[in-house]
């Protein structure tokens, strides 16, 4: 529904926006698909407009069941939510359109009001898409939140998803810290082909077992023309004389080439690392969490004794744990896998595991202690010292991948959006300029010496100086991107010298100084750093204090399951007996598995019996509802 330019007598915007989602949801008793519906309400009087804006267009949306392919692409700005609908068509329940649809008419009676700020912006809650409360459907928001900041968009092919630059941008801040720490421990950087030969995985037993119903195959080389003309089909004289499978990783082809890399004890140790795709043919994915496709990195290393390669596997797990609590304020527990839970070829395998904000555990970065499986499948051996005697080397892999940003999101994001730490966030401070019909020239001019200093100090600063773009409009933008931190400056912030700045992470708005009296600048850089080093250290307390409010110590197998059963998610510490089958039944019955035996806690288990079968314990361990 568009309101003519020229249009002054029209039904109030509420009435047309009920009367809209009224007819509309009626269709989600019909089993259609759910859909996106704009109203726009560009050049309508302001009377009309107070319903909300987004990008100079006026406009309030709401997702509706619609048709299929009846997508009003002609509103302005339909595409974004038109991806919001594609994110969406995998997740939410019958009916949910019809909640989101009275959720939306509830918002934009109350918006009708036209609540300003205290800087007289107008913002609007209504002026994207409608996020989903995290305690009313976590996995919708989940979905909500990635839409509404541009994260990813889904594409023509299942299962594999577009990371658009605003989701590129957070993964390059992760990947370039992460790799200037990768080679802070000796190690380089190398590249290996995305085909490996089947023949290859088949030489590590566990391996193949591991990845063989997760693998995509190439077959031929070359397609043709179909003889009817409809189409192409691969070329029967393009046959393959092997297979090759899609890197799903990339142990085999790494321990192919350092047969031929290494001779003598003088080539150990080997480290390299790869930044690479990999392809795993999932069922059932989740953006960022598990995806037919993903970037990740993965580190492999070869050593001369097997301690040394130990102490490598659990380096590398220190280091994973340091951009998990350092960059990305996500309190994380080290521990070990269990024997089902181990990499497949992998004699140990070493976790770092995040809690979510609804409980639930998330694997975030893990490393292996491959032993000598993989040394042995491909010949890997070396000369010591005598030259009489080759050895087989030992082994380690690490890796973690886009996986991360799944676990930033659920993490520190809220009913609002993104909420980004400062160290990773691509912005780490928008700068407003509000800037009226006279006298703009001297704020804007303000505002760029400012951008200036920040920049001059590193802060990764960005100045929104959109023409024809309320205030409002502004924030509400940068909101929902995450950005940690926004400083705006008005005529009056001009003659105080000073800018009104709002933390993302908790809404707390408060005013700067950034002049003296007579007028020359205060360390603007090291106020604003200041503010940066303070939000990301409340952003990891708080992550701590939620996690730590749900470890739970339980002293029967009924007393968890009487939890889950009850939705209270957590971690359950409890002291365990290793068993592959029990641990099978645990999982079968409760859903919950076994994340791992947390390393400080393992003298724990000394004196306890089993919390399921009562034997003596052998292990502390952590069971949990994964992603």
């Amino acid at each position: 529904a568009r309101v003519g330019r020229n249009t002054h007598s029209c039904a109030p915007p509420t009435v047309l926006a009920l009367v809209a989602m009224t007819s509309l949801s009626a269709l989600a008793f019909r089993g259609y698909t759910r859909g996106t519906l704009r109203l726009s309400f560009a050049g309508a009087p302001s009377s009309v407009r107070r319903v909300g804006f987004a990008a100079g267009a006026h406009s309030m949306t709401t997702r509706m069941p619609l048709l299929p392919h009846r997508r009003t692409s002609e509103a302005a700005g339909c595409a974004r939510h038109e991806r919001i609908m594609r994110l969406h068509s995998k997740a939410g329940a019958e009916g949910a359109g019809t909640k989101a649809a009275e959720a939306a008419a509830a918002a934009a009676t109350k918006q009708k009001g036209g609540k300003k700020n205290a800087k007289g912006g107008g913002e609007s809650k209504e002026a994207g898409g409608v996020i989903t409360p995290r305690d009313q459907d976590y996995s919708q928001w989940y979905l909500d939140v990635i839409a509404e900041a541009d994260l990813i968009e889904n594409s023509p092919v299942k299962g594999c998803m577009v990371i658009r630059p605003n989701g590129m941008a957070v993964w390059e801040s992760l990947r370039d810290d992460l790799d200037r720490r990768i080679k802070a421990t000796g190690t380089t950087n190398a590249y290996f082909p995305l085909f490996i030969p089947q023949s290859f995985l088949s030489k590590e037993a566990e391996h193949v077992d591991g990845f063989a119903k997760e693998c995509a195959v190439v077959t031929h080389h070359r397609l043709r023309s179909r003889e009817d003309g409809k189409g192409l089909e691969p070329d029967p004289d393009a046959k393959l004389e092997e297979p090759l499978i899609v890197r799903p990783t990339s142990e085999t082809m790494i321990w192919y080439m350092f047969k031929n890399w290494i001779q003598s004890y003088r080539d150990l140790p080997l480290k390299i690392n790869q930044w690479a795709n990999v392809v795993r043919w999932e069922l059932r994915t989740r953006p960022f969490l598990r995806s037919a496709e993903f970037l990740w990195q993965e580190g492999h290393t070869a050593h001369a004794t097997p301690e040394e390669a130990l102490e490598t596997s659990k380096q590398m797990l220190d280091v994973y744990e340091d951009v998990a609590r350092g960059l990305l304020a996500i309190p994380v527990i080290k521990g070990m896998k269990s024997e089902t839970e181990r990499f497949a070829g992998a004699s140990e395998t070493f976790t770092i595991e995040a809690m979510m904000q609804n409980g639930w555990a998330l694997q975030a970065g893990t490393s292996h202690f491959l032993g000598q499986n993989f040394a042995k499948a491909f010949d890997v051996k070396y000369s010591t010292d005598s030259e009489a005697d080759r050895d087989y080397v030992w082994a380690t892999s690490w890796g973690v991948s886009t996986r991360l940003l799944g676990a930033l999101i659920m993490t520190h994001s809220d009913d609002n959006g993104l909420v980004l730490p400062p160290k990773v966030a691509p912005t780490q401070v928008v700068l407003i300029p509000i800037v009226k019909a006279s006298g703009g020239e001297e704020v804007v001019s303000f505002v760029s010496e400012i951008a200036t200093r920040l920049r001059a100090a590193g802060i990764r600063v960005h100045v929104d100086d959109r023409p024809g773009m309320r205030p409002g409009a502004k924030y509400y933008h940068w909101e929902r991107r995450g950005v940690p931190f926004r400083m705006e400056v008005g005529a009056r912030d001009l003659k105080k010298g000073s800018a009104f700045c709002a933390r993302r992470h908790d809404g707390s708005k408060t005013p700067m100084q950034i002049t003296n009296e007579d007028g020359t600048f205060r360390d603007v850089a090291a106020q604003v750093q200041e503010e940066l080093d303070s939000i990301q250290a409340s952003l990891l307390e708080n992550a701590e204090k939620r996690r730590d409010e749900r470890i739970f110590r339980v002293d029967s197998y009924d007393q968890m399951k009487q939890k889950l059963d009850k939705e209270e998610y957590g971690f359950f510490l409890v002291p365990w007996a290793a068993d592959n089958d029990n641990e099978e039944a645990i999982k079968q019955d409760s859903k919950a598995t076994i994340r791992c035996y947390p390393l400080e806690n393992q003298d724990e288990a000394e004196g306890k019996t089993c919390f399921y079968s009562g034997k003596p314990a052998t292990h502390m361990a952590i069971f949990a509802r994964a992603y």
